[in-house]
């Protein structure tokens, strides 16, 4: 007999039908005569009730059946007499495939924090939570690769090593088989890169931007969907030293362009969201709830997590320049009275996350998407506007996260680029090859960049970026 799967098997209602399901087991209740067990298979978040006769030979089998254990069950569908189930399964045969020790088992019936969860990541996916998370993430990493085939982009892989730092920041993983004990050196002392395996310093990616940019100015329309790196030592709720980033780039898009892209590619993901992953994000939103219950009153969300994400897929965007949002968030009450953490007292600074949701969620009450920023804290490769100041940049702001996607119109000029290099100190004999799609048939082009862990932070609820991707990467930590 073939295996059902429980997503399929509660969804069809087939009633007197025999069937084999293979699960974990979340709980066990025995009374005198009958044992009911709660099997979850990871394919949904709801369990499956199966009601075991106890006998004398089959009160040996679940005599080692716990929590976390492993099964085979064959049995008959029936309408369930029990309340939030409209089908269970009475066990006919009854077999222990792995079983778990309930004084080792880690994941017992009970709530757990997150912080103890991430300590134990190679078992976390049991938990509902979880589950819930990483059935999302497959849905999202699917919806994304669904979104650009329709719309007739490429997928380009882009190298995970590199010689160049996309980002100008420095903040890089070196790779090498030099032996660190014994490293080469050249005559001035320095480490002698050339006896290396690449034969120059090589570091794991920040970004596969430049790389793709080379690709649409032949294929047009392309994207990359890949892991990135930055050696930012940063313990926060917003940083990892490994995430994944889908870095779109389109020959022949204006700023313009760019940002009519990346509004409808966020509605379309948010909205694939709530259309295919209902059940995991109705369980998230009462997990959220619950913990909105413990902060005070004036730091709980305003909306809850559903009708959250119904707030991006029913606003337009609106689309406001820098220098007007720092008009905006100098005259606010909020800066006015000093609550913000870091003051908005003039032209130029870095916005924070503090500055950005209080734009989306207090000032417009719809995402928004900023443009034309100071070229002082900008890329090199962003196009520069004519008043020699701001670069055709553009951020997109949600409720929550603030920044979720950065993004520009890039610099196509040569003379222009090169100075900008220039300015930023970048290597111009490294970045040869970029440069050189500058002289050969060089056209307008746009891209930009949605950290897919960001994303799923604002999808899920999720208050902390190492409890949306499956195992983190952070300072001191590589466990798993």
């Amino acid at each position: 007999m073939k295996r059902i799967k429980i997503a399929a098997l509660l969804q069809s209602n087939d009633f007197g039908k025999e069937v084999l399901v293979q699960a974990w087991v979340r709980t066990k209740r025995a009374s005198k005569n009958v044992c009911f067990l709660a099997l979850n298979d990871g394919s949904t978040i709801n369990n499956l009730q199966v009601v075991v006769d106890i006998t004398p030979e089959i009160e040996k089998v679940l005599d080692r059946i716990h929590t976390g254990a492993s099964v085979s069950v064959v049995g008959k569908t029936v309408e369930s007499a029990g309340s939030g189930q409209a089908l269970e399964v009475i066990c006919k045969e009854l077999t222990v495939l792995g079983e778990a020790d309930p004084d080792e088992y880690p994941l017992q019936p009970k709530r757990h924090s997150l912080e103890f969860l991430r300590e134990i990541a190679h078992l976390r996916f049991r938990t509902n939570t979880f589950s819930a998370i990483f059935r999302i993430r497959h849905a999202m990493t699917f919806a994304i690769h669904k979104f650009f085939n329709d719309k007739g982009f490429c997928n380009i892989h882009s190298p995970i090593i590199t010689a160049s730092d996309a980002e100008g920041a420095g903040e890089m993983f070196q790779v090498t088989t030099l032996d660190l004990n014994n490293l080469p050196k050249t005559q001035e002392g320095k480490v002698d890169f050339t006896q290396d395996f690449f034969g120059k310093a090589t570091n794991l990616t920040v970004s596969g931007q430049l790389e793709a940019e080379l690709a649409a100015l032949a294929l047009s329309e392309v994207y990359t969907f890949g892991p990135t790196f930055r050696a930012e030592n940063s313990n926060t709720a917003r940083h990892l030293a490994e995430f994944w980033m889908i870095e779109p780039e389109m020959a022949f898009y204006d700023i313009n362009d760019d940002m009519d892209l990346a509004e409808e590619m966020l509605q379309y993901l948010v909205k694939y969201a709530l259309d295919n992953c209902r059940e995991d994000l109705e369980f998230l939103k009462k997990r959220r709830e619950e913990e909105q219950k413990q902060k005070p009153q004036n730091e709980r969300d305003e909306m809850n997590l559903i009708e959250k994400l119904e707030f991006v897929i029913n606003n337009k965007f609106v689309r406001i320049t820098y220098t007007e949002a720092i008009d905006i968030l100098k005259n606010s009450k909020a800066n006015q009275k000093g609550q913000f953490q870091y003051s908005v007292d003039k032209w130029g600074i870095d916005l924070q996350s503090e500055h950005e949701r209080y734009l989306v969620e207090k000032h417009f009450k719809k995402p928004v998407i900023l443009t034309d920023y100071p070229k002082e804290i900008k890329a090199f490769y962003m196009k520069l506007n004519e008043d020699n100041k701001t670069v055709r940049a553009m951020d997109v702001l949600f409720p929550q996260i603030g920044e979720i996607i950065g993004g520009s119109q890039r610099e196509e000029n040569y003379d222009k680029l090169i100075g900008r290099m220039h300015e930023m100190n970048i290597p111009e004999k490294e970045m040869w090859w970029y440069l050189e799609t500058r002289k050969f048939g060089t056209v307008p082009h746009s891209g930009f960049g949605l950290g897919f862990e960001r994303l799923m932070l604002f999808v899920t609820g999720m208050g902390n970026i190492r409890d949306v991707i499956p195992f983190p990467r952070t300072p001191k930590n590589a466990e798993f």
